[in-house]
């Protein structure tokens, strides 16, 4: 027997990233989202949302760019901290030993030790409550290839992604199934 709740968002589990943004300041900062997912393959979008009460929302509405690095194993504890600490107060990147990058087509640092970094514009933002939604073009993608198979594929499974769930974090289990493979012929 299932229990009735009340409303809520129980979307489980969650791809858990960091966002680098820079204000008009010139100043660099990394925050934690987990509530992000992709909107459209062409052209190419994805969509973060932000609280306004975040240090880096008025860096983002400001400036109108981003960057998503996307969280391993490794990176867990830089995640977290990135989440918890406000950067009006700690240059975590600093804190948690992180390298920037600079960015090909936006002014903001990426993280070095991210295996893909997603350069974003925001092209729409829309008010929905507690949240502001930034929806976004992905204008360049950047893969460390140390991640690459043998057949020039990005593997995740060798990046030890990372995962959120109802207030924990999680590694990624073992591979279940390609796409299709439900419906693929025996050979």
């Amino acid at each position: 027997m299932k229990e009735i709740w009340r409303a809520g968002n129980m979307l489980y589990p969650l791809p858990v990233v960091l966002i680098s943004t820079r204000g008009n300041d010139g100043k660099d900062n990394l925050f934690t989202v987990a509530w992000t997912g992709t909107v459209c393959s062409d052209p190419a979008m994805l969509s973060i949302s932000v609280r306004p009460s975040r240090y880096s929302y008025q860096a983002l509405m400001d400036t109108g760019v981003f960057a998503v690095n996307l969280t391993t194993e490794a990176l867990t504890f830089a995640t977290d901290f990135c989440g918890v600490r406000s950067g009006r107060d700690y240059d975590k990147w600093a804190e948690c030993g992180l390298t920037k990058e600079e960015a090909k087509d936006i002014p903001v640092s990426l993280v070095k030790e991210s295996p893909v970094n997603i350069e974003c514009k925001v092209v729409n933002s829309m008010n929905l409550g507690s949240h502001v939604m930034f929806i976004s073009e992905v204008l360049t993608v950047h893969a460390d290839s140390q991640y690459m198979d043998e057949s020039g594929r990005f593997s995740f499974e060798k990046a030890s992604p990372i995962v959120y769930s109802h207030g924990e974090y999680y590694g990624l289990g073992k591979d279940l199934g390609k796409f299709g493979f439900s419906v693929k012929k025996a050979k």
